[in-house]
């Protein structure tokens, strides 16, 4: 099956499922995770309709945008070292990884622009998980008050590995509603109205919780390595 196939499957896929809950499938954002494919197979899903890209790593997310360019809207979503910000912070649209006050602070102190950011939370307390905890993510936004560059638009988060369709959707259902508990707030630089959940195994029901950014990997791109 070809990548434009796949996009064509999940896009039927997403209408069936916002059918069911009463959604508006052109709220929902596909992110192909390209990060174990060539820049060619990347290129396919661009030319299929995909808009936007997420990577992992630098040295992946360089190479990616080197080849594609400003044809992709580029999302960074790995864990990303503050050290590393300066690399990319002229080329990425997003960041899915904010879980640090240090991190915020390089990212506004390297931006020449408002940054899309969303905090990384660990809502299946997970230790191999990273992100920051439920309870701490008002507090953290809250200390970002300070830092012009950096616009929190959502929260994002990863489910555990699992065939517990229940305990997926609690780590889901979570993550939205510390995020109405965010915009009770009313933060002027955090509208936090978006929400970066659900990878291949587990977007429909991510949606079925709130998700409008989904992160397909395998699914729609395959895996070359």
């Amino acid at each position: 099956m070809s990548v434009s196939e796949r996009y064509q499957l999940i896009q039927d896929e997403i209408k069936q499922v916002c059918k069911r809950v009463k959604r508006n499938p052109d709220d929902i954002e596909i992110i192909a995770v390209t990060k174990y494919v060539s820049n060619e197979t990347a290129q396919e899903a661009i030319d299929a309709g995909v808009q936007h890209l997420g990577e992992n790593r630098l040295e992946g997310f360089m190479e990616k945008y080197e080849s594609i360019g400003q044809a992709a809207n580029f999302h960074f979503i790995g864990t990303l070292q503050s050290r590393k910000v300066k690399d990319l912070i002229d080329y990425v649209d997003s960041i899915h990884s904010l879980d640090r006050k240090s991190l915020a602070k390089e990212i506004n102190k390297r931006a020449s622009r408002e940054v899309s950011c969303f905090v990384q939370v660990n809502t299946s307390d997970e230790e191999s998980k990273h992100g920051i905890k439920p309870e701490e993510v008002v507090p953290f936004i809250e200390s970002l008050a300070n830092y012009p560059n950096v616009k929190v638009v959502g929260l994002m988060t990863m489910a555990p590995l699992t065939d517990d369709e229940q305990y997926i959707r609690q780590c889901f259902r979570k993550l939205r509603e510390v995020s109405d508990e965010v915009q009770r707030h009313q933060f002027s630089y955090a509208p936090c109205d978006q929400l970066s959940m659900g990878m291949s195994n587990d977007y429909q029901i991510a949606i079925e919780e709130g998700a409008t950014h989904i992160r397909i990997g395998s699914k729609l791109v395959g895996k070359e390595v």
